[in-house]
């Protein structure tokens, strides 16, 4: 297979690539950002409890933070747009079976199955962007990806919500099945296939497994800590998680083919990008779930009127995220990286105060577009950071290695606010119990935003040229 050419942004090609990488993309956001408003009505339809809808998202996550290294990897080995199609399919079918559930034991269970299409198709798709555009182009290609892609994250929550309300929360899966077939007919006639020429080592399906277990053990000992955290559940997993974690450090240091190369993390750069994504991605995890709960438990808000409230973050960060390629060619990613979490951080301190008989325009809307401001001004440098700093022919597991990262923050989010809050069972239909949680839990999220800009300004140095 010969090498194809670099693509050029503004070229037919280059169209292509970005609207494939966009639309897949976009179908996992809407799905994410719409799932957590239908939370509320899946709740009431299969009468789950707390836990059972942190699992319904955490499932997810779960299965695609622990699979997309492996993603990744394949990719780079195999052919990046071919995983990344398999992905799509795998997501759409998974998808399928998540509308059709029927109690909340199956949902989980397509969730965990729909994570695994999503750790295929995620890394493919950032992937695709790095190894096939020209290196003049990449980051501006990045920012572009941001943007349209976060036009998705923009109609998720009110689409999801207008979906709840009038027909069913089951639409906001079954519409993931069209969008992937349109994503299959684009990607096959126009996206050029590219892979690592160089790579033939074995799989590291043993560094996969304890990756798994390291991430379940932990994520499940933190869900069930809520029922007490002497059970011996509890303490066995969070055992099994702890010491699987230590071995696949051990494990990835000392086999020839690691599935997670340590060289790079040599990279002052890469390593503190991705401790800032890991502060930054776990921080918007668990503040956009307690916020949209709070509107709804708390303010009154039906499912619509909740993903309306969160479209003009959206939209800020839709608007203006192509902007931020544009800044990194100029300023570098230090200087974004470090004021953008800031600015998050403050707007989810105004978000703290929510409560109910809170004004939208007084007391929403301000902090969720400071938000939306600083996370506009993060995303871009972060993910182009990230991957300039790994060689391209590890495109796909540099890719995999930060959207693992972001995912299991948003997992362990997830799973330990609650439980660190003191929100367990049903509480979370419950205001005024709910409320008290809320503040901390948001309180929480802003230290851990500052946190994710301050580790930004120490790691990521100055440069001569942009990344």
């Amino acid at each position: 297979m010969t090498r194809p050419q670099p693509v050029a942004l503004g070229t037919a090609r280059g169209g292509w690539l970005v609207a494939v990488t966009v639309l897949a993309s976009g179908m996992a956001f809407i799905d994410s950002t719409a799932v957590q408003v239908a939370l509320p009505a899946i709740g009431r339809e299969l009468d789950a409890t707390l836990s059972g809808l942190q699992w319904t998202i955490t499932g997810y996550t779960l299965a695609l933070a622990s699979l997309i290294l492996l993603g990744g990897s394949l990719g780079d080995r195999y052919g990046r747009r071919r995983v990344f199609l398999v992905g799509v399919g795998w997501f759409a079918a998974a998808s399928l079976l998540c509308g059709l559930a029927q109690d909340t034991g199956q949902l989980i269970a397509a969730r965990v199955l729909q994570g695994v299409g999503g750790a295929l198709l995620t890394p493919g798709s950032l992937a695709l962007i790095q190894s096939s555009f020209r290196p003049e182009d990449r980051a501006k290609a990045i920012g572009l990806w941001s943007g349209l892609a976060g036009i998705a994250g923009l109609i998720g929550p009110f689409l999801g919500g207008v979906l709840v309300d009038t027909l069913s929360w089951r639409l906001v899966f079954l519409l993931n099945v069209p969008i992937a077939v349109l994503v299959v007919v684009v990607a096959l006639r126009h996206v050029p296939e590219s892979r690592d020429h160089g790579d033939h080592g074995r799989f590291d399906v043993l560094g996969a497994v304890l990756g798994v277990l390291a991430l379940g053990g932990i994520t499940y000992a933190l869900i069930a800590a809520g029922q007490g955290f002497e059970r011996p559940d509890v303490l066995g997993c969070a055992v099994l998680g702890l010491a699987a974690g230590a071995a696949f450090v051990v494990r990835e240091r000392r086999t020839p083919d690691p599935m997670l190369p340590p060289r790079l993390f040599a990279d002052l750069r890469f390593t503190g990008a991705n401790l800032a994504t890991l502060a930054v991605y776990g921080a918007l995890g668990g503040s956009s779930l307690f916020l949209v709960l709070q509107l709804q438990t708390v303010l009154g808000y039906d499912a619509t009127a909740a993903g309306a409230a969160m479209l003009p973050a959206i939209l800020v960060i839709t608007v203006l995220s192509p902007s931020a390629g544009a800044l990194l060619q100029r300023v570098g990613p230090r200087l974004p990286m470090t004021v953008g979490p800031l600015l998050t951080a403050a707007g989810t301190l105004w978000l703290a105060g929510v409560d109910s008989g809170s004004r939208y325009l007084t007391e929403v809307l301000p902090g969720s577009l400071l938000q939306g401001l600083g996370m506009a001004a993060t995303v871009t440098p972060l993910t182009a950071t990230v991957l300039a700093a790994a060689p391209d022919a590890l495109a796909g597991i540099a890719s995999g290695v930060n959207n693992a990262v972001a995912r299991a923050a948003q997992l362990l989010a997830v799973a330990a606010l609650p439980v660190a809050v003191g929100l367990t069972g049903a509480q979370y239909t419950q205001p005024a119990v709910f409320s008290s949680g809320y503040r901390m839990a948001m309180l929480i999220c802003a230290v851990l935003f500052a946190l994710g800009g301050a580790v930004s300004w120490w790691t990521i140095r100055p440069e001569p040229s942009t990344p």
